[in-house]
């Protein structure tokens, strides 16, 4: 009997690990398509807005851009920065997992469990690195002609702490018309 006990024990503790190892490759597999997503709609947007400097220090939103209810009104790059959603939200302001984007749920088959995104949370910052090295950040107050940006997904455990599901990063460039 007690063989019997300590090999379904020794069973089960594998069983446990293989199921955490199958949900950890689950939930990483979200996250990276969800950051591709968000770089996807970084990426879409200009530069910099209409009429301003390529080399602002200030990178942020403006009020307008801000009062909308999710990232509509968001058209340069440098209204991404600084943002941090959770749980996270798609474009339009509508918590990721259950909604079909009009208001409606979306069909059994296709949501998250409930609560399943509560945790996560959504990370882009924008920020100027040198021309000569790319891995490195400039200060704050100095410019270049290239910006990375860093989309991360986290999950936030109030017991365990921050864990990093996803990380993509991407450096873009501005290039002056020629004159």
């Amino acid at each position: 009997m007690s063989i019997t006990a300590i090999a379904a024990a020794a069973l089960l503790l594998g069983i446990t690990g293989g199921l955490q190892t199958t949900s950890d490759a689950l939930e990483q597999e979200i996250a990276r398509g969800m950051a591709q997503q968000l770089m996807d709609e970084v990426l879409g947007a200009r530069y910099m807005a209409v009429g301003e400097s390529p080399y602002n220090t200030h990178l942020s939103r403006s009020l307008y851009e801000s009062l909308g209810s999710g990232r509509e009104r968001y058209n340069d790059v440098d209204d991404y920065n600084g943002l941090r959603i959770q749980p996270p939200e798609d474009l339009w302001g509508v918590e990721l997992g259950s909604d079909d984007g009009e208001g409606d749920l979306r069909h059994p088959a296709f949501r998250g469990p409930a609560g399943f995104f509560d945790q996560w949370r959504q990370k882009i910052d924008v920020y100027y690195v040198s021309p000569a090295n790319p891995a490195v950040r400039l200060p704050a107050g100095e410019v270049s002609d290239y910006r990375a940006i860093e989309v991360r997904i986290d999950r936030v455990d109030p017991e365990r702490g921050s864990r990093q599901l996803a990380r993509l990063r991407r450096v873009v460039a501005y290039v002056p018309p020629l004159l």
